[in-house]
């Protein structure tokens, strides 16, 4: 222990806005791997529901958010063992640059489009590095602030910022890169920021001193803990209990990858005799697990059992509150992309473009004082790492001068193309009518090189705005191709019309239109859709600080109270979305939705975010006894990823529930199962207050 207390000492003898220069260095760490993290989560979905050939893959959405939701479930459970693994073996410090080095390949080999293969490659190595990485950046703060634990809320504080700051970078640059340049320059950039992150620890490393180089020393005080973990005095953990986890293990573990895996593949872990046992697999396993749990719970004394309940009461809030948040990478982002209008023209993207780049610019240069500032206390003792960061920073101004140089000098151009109109009948054959204007309703089959066009067919003429920062004349013919079937168009230079083409196999037929510029726009510029996911980092930077002075004050709410009001408000952002929705047409493949709608979204999620979030942690460190703390904190990422996968099986049937119904249906479920468990957490409050036994 001496040996650690000498380290923390000497971490503390240099200042950075009050605190040590080493936190800093985890700061930046951890931005550029929140960079990579959001930066690639911005754009898989958007990616794999793309057209083949243009570096998509032609996915059906249900496909697309199943793939989705398994991989933002499982970057939550890898944290236990990667946690694990460097408490015994390897260490903090090792396990950071491990993890960092397998997220790094992950996103070169995800760059790699051309083949399946690395893209499931790299999503595995991103699950497994995560796993690395995410738990123990935070334990080398927890170790080199644990003699200082008045100065720990301010580390995590800053710390909690450059988690924010990463993500905020992350979608905007690779989201604009992938959806304008190409998606895998969106994936390699996500990747070449968690290389540079990664040397700029490595080579800075010595200033933790011996923080986190090795395993911690096993002393009877941690071999007590070790034994509590294990199977708790209190509570020995039974062969039967032993056997029932890793059953449950098991079974989740097979569910949560199977159902990517049956989806896209046509192929299923769970099948027995041609019948699918899926969906009796996982009851199976949520039995288990619940007798499990309540067996447990039953054995443990009075005060500890009823804060153990209302731990459970919290875990099932929190499963669902992230299965409708985590909307926001997956259905919001489908949202965002194909109904919502994008397309600001006249005083509106002048209006537009100069929020942008405030809210891009100023962020930056304030991340950029504090690198200054540890570049004036390091530099010289870590010269390597404070290049690597300062080229990062210079690759980051370059990005950002780069893509606001491109939409202020882009150019908007309304083209003609031509299209079979068809009128839309339905069951007996008889024409729909809008529901508006009791007109007949159409669809507009898109004439491409490869149509055939019939005596029969009524050919009619339809238009589409392309804004790209190029130069065209009036009637200039032009090659165009509707990347995803749904009417989202772009431009195609002779080099992507030429690889498009050699894409087609011998029996397919050209998606490529030939169209016509009809007029030249003034003032016009469109919102890439992975833009909007900014947000939800913009108002935590703005409201943190108010929520922070709210749970101070003596109109602090209760715990319940405070995930009540996260379920309420996340519920109302979504209602904002299915009003917004109501002019939409069931089955409706688009749609020129205002981008209000999103924006209110976002805030409210934001807002129930602040409240549930950080709260939820909070509970379990001060309600579950410490030698229980590690257990509970691996109960907790379980129920994060259970909220996770949902998300993404709850989001893939958007079509099919749009199509049924329609999109202002599929949005109020996610509005009256949070408002309802919100308002049944803030009527248990008086209840939990008890489970709790003083605890607040």
């Amino acid at each position: 222990m001496a040996t650690t207390n000498s380290s923390s000492e000497n971490f503390f003898a240099t200042n950075v806005l009050g605190h040590p220069a080493g936190l800093f260095v985890l700061f930046f760490t951890e931005m550029w791997e929140r960079f990579s993290y959001y930066g690639m989560r911005a754009i898989l979905v958007l990616f794999l529901v793309s057209a083949f050939g243009l570096g998509g893959w032609d996915w059906p959405r249900e496909h697309a958010l199943a793939l989705y939701g398994t991989y933002t479930a499982l970057v939550y459970l890898t944290p236990i063992l990667g946690g694990y693994i460097a408490d015994k073996y390897i260490g903090f410090r090792k396990a950071v640059v491990i993890g960092a080095l397998l997220m790094t390949l992950g996103h070169a080999s995800m760059a790699m489009e051309f083949e399946p293969i690395f893209l499931y490659i790299g999503i595995g190595l991103l699950i497994a590095g995560n796993g690395f990485f995410k738990p123990n950046i935070t334990s080398i703060i927890s170790q080199l602030y644990k003699d200082f634990p008045e100065k720990k809320d301010g580390a995590y504080t800053i710390f909690y910022m450059g988690v924010n700051a990463g993500a905020f970078l992350g979608i905007l640059l690779c989201g604009y890169l992938g959806e304008k340049i190409g998606w895998s320059y969106g994936f390699g950039l996500a990747g070449v920021f968690m290389l540079l992150g990664m040397l700029q620890f490595y080579f800075a490393q010595k200033i933790f001193g011996e923080v986190g180089k090795k395993p911690l020393m096993e002393t009877e005080e941690s071999k007590a803990a070790a034994l509590d973990f294990e199977g708790d005095r209190l509570n020995p953990f039974t062969l039967f209990d032993k056997v029932i986890i890793v059953l449950v293990t098991i079974i989740g573990l097979v569910w949560i990858i199977n159902d990517p895996a049956s989806k896209i593949g046509g192929s299923t872990l769970l099948e027995l005799g041609g019948v699918d046992y899926s969906n009796q697999t996982i009851l199976v396993g949520l039995v288990l697990f619940l007798v499990l749990l309540i067996s447990r719970i039953l054995r443990y004394p009075a005060i500890i059992r009823d804060r153990m309940i209302a731990i459970v009461f919290f875990a099932i809030f929190t499963v669902c509150f992230w299965a409708s948040f985590e909307q926001a990478g997956g259905s919001m982002t489908i949202f965002a992309k194909d109904y919502t209008n994008r397309i600001m023209s006249g005083n509106y993207a002048t209006l537009f473009l100069i929020s942008n780049i405030l809210i891009t610019v100023v962020p930056i240069a304030i991340i950029t004082w504090v690198l200054y500032l540890l570049f004036k206390q390091t530099y010289k003792k870590y010269l390597l790492s404070n290049v690597i960061l300062g080229f990062s920073f210079l690759l980051i101004w370059a990005l950002v001068a780069w893509m606001i140089n491109r939409d202020m000098n882009s150019n908007a151009f309304v083209i003609d193309y031509l299209a079979i109109e068809k009128p839309i009948l339905d069951n007996q054959g008889l024409p729909v009518l809008d529901k508006a204007t009791k007109e007949p309703m159409f669809t507009y089959e898109v004439i491409t090189e490869s149509t055939q066009i019939q005596q029969s067919d009524k050919v009619v003429n339809q238009q589409v705005t392309i804004i790209e920062p190029i130069e065209m004349t009036v009637g200039e013919e032009v090659s165009i191709v509707d990347v995803d079937k749904r009417g989202n168009f772009i431009f195609l230079n002779k080099e992507k019309a030429a690889i498009l083409r050699n894409s087609f196999k011998s029996n397919e037929k050209s998606t490529i239109v030939k169209a016509t510029v009809n007029k030249i726009k003034e003032n016009e510029i469109e919102i890439p859709a992975t833009w909007f996911l900014i947000l939800n980092s913009l108002f935590i930077i703005i409201f943190a600080p108010l929520f922070s002075k709210w749970w101070e004050s003596k109109y602090n709410p209760s715990g319940a109270t405070k995930y009540g009001l996260g379920l309420v408000l996340l519920g109302i952002g979504f209602s904002a979305l299915a009003f917004g929705s109501m002019g939409i047409d069931q089955g409706a493949k688009v749609a020129s939705v205002s981008i209000i709608w999103l924006v209110l979204a976002y805030l409210f999620h934001t807002l129930g975010e602040l409240c549930l979030s950080p709260v939820a942690l909070s509970y379990i460190s001060k309600l579950v006894p410490g030698r229980m703390i590690a257990m509970m904190f691996g109960i907790w990422y379980i129920a994060i990823a259970i909220g996770n996968k949902i998300a993404g099986s709850m989001g893939g049937k958007i079509d099919a529930i749009t199509e049924q119904y329609d999109m202002t249906t599929f949005f109020l479920i996610f509005t009256f199962v949070p408002v309802g468990l919100g308002l049944v957490s803030i009527l248990l409050n008086p209840l939990l207050k008890k489970l709790m036994h003083g605890v607040r």
